[in-house]
């Protein structure tokens, strides 16, 4: 299976590059999404690899109500939409209600799904018509407490409302007793007997929810030296693409840090995935 982001002429599936969805976990300000996507862009092109930057403009299930979110729907397209034409990137973001799925898809050409959200039924045919329209792909995070042959229930949804296959199912771990995540790799072919490419979220993956004391209550911790392990069994179990979030300064992100990567890290992390990829399927690293 293939589907073809044809703005961009870039393409996921079988046969095709790892493709990468690489970015930061919520956008802080321009400067810092500019910075990211200059460098992640510069890595993808060295290793030839198909790449999509992703920021979200609002985290909303943060575990505290003083947690930062983001900037919103308004300025975060905007941070999005100027990134976009300075790098010439296509775009992911993730969205959480209804109204936001036509001005989302106009901007982002990977509209995501948040694994808590892609049972809604109404979220996922909004976000389903919307990206059809524009002409984007569909990113649908398999949610923690699912088994990834139920996941058939969330693309007939979305084949039914839009048409047309447009779906691409991410895996991100699955709940394990209490402030824990595990990855069963069987579940990458598993979601690809359902016709449609798969990517991993390697970071979110290695999070530990609710884990970690934090002043007044708790956040998420994370163990980022998994990330890299997790991409790449990932990859040699048959997944499609990669996402990743990176940052300049982990410890000083505002979001998520313990589980996403510094951005210098990026080059031998997606050197060592493309390498692999490429043995995997017959084709020369670059």
């Amino acid at each position: 299976m293939q589907l073809r982001l044809r703005k961009w002429d870039l393409s996921i599936g079988d046969g095709q590059p790892l493709f990468c969805i690489l970015g930061l976990n919520v956008l802080e300000d321009l400067g810092l999404a500019l910075e990211t996507a200059q460098e992640l862009k510069q890595v993808a092109a060295e290793l030839d690899l198909p790449m999509v930057f992703k920021a979200s403009f609002d985290k909303a299930n943060r575990s505290s109500f003083k947690s930062f979110r983001g900037p919103g729907l308004e300025e975060g397209l905007k941070i999005l939409a100027a990134v976009k034409e300075r790098e010439g990137l296509p775009i992911a973001t993730d969205l959480h209600e209804i109204d936001q799925a036509g001005p989302v898809a106009a901007v982002a050409d990977l509209v995501q799904i948040p694994a808590f959200l892609c049972r809604q039924t109404d979220l996922v045919v909004a976000a389903a018509k919307a990206t059809a329209e524009q002409g984007g792909l569909l990113h649908v995070k398999k949610a923690q407490f699912l088994a990834p042959w139920d996941c058939h229930s969330i693309l007939r949804k979305i084949e039914e409302a839009a048409g047309k296959d447009l779906t691409i199912f991410c895996e991100r771990g699955t709940s394990f007793g209490y402030n824990n995540l595990v990855v069963d790799m069987l579940s990458i072919p598993e979601l690809k007997r359902l016709g449609v490419p798969v990517t991993i979220d390697a970071t979110h993956a290695v999070q530990l929810p609710g884990a970690k004391a934090d002043g007044d209550g708790v956040s998420t911790g994370g163990r980022r030296e998994g990330v890299a392990v997790i991409a790449a069994a990932a990859v040699a179990a048959g997944a499609d693409g990669v996402f990743l979030e990176f940052h300049p300064d982990p410890e000083q992100a505002k979001c998520d840090g313990p589980s996403c990567l510094p951005l210098a890290a990026a080059r031998d992390v997606l050197g060592r995935l493309q390498a692999l990829h490429a043995t995997l399927h017959g084709r020369n690293a670059a």
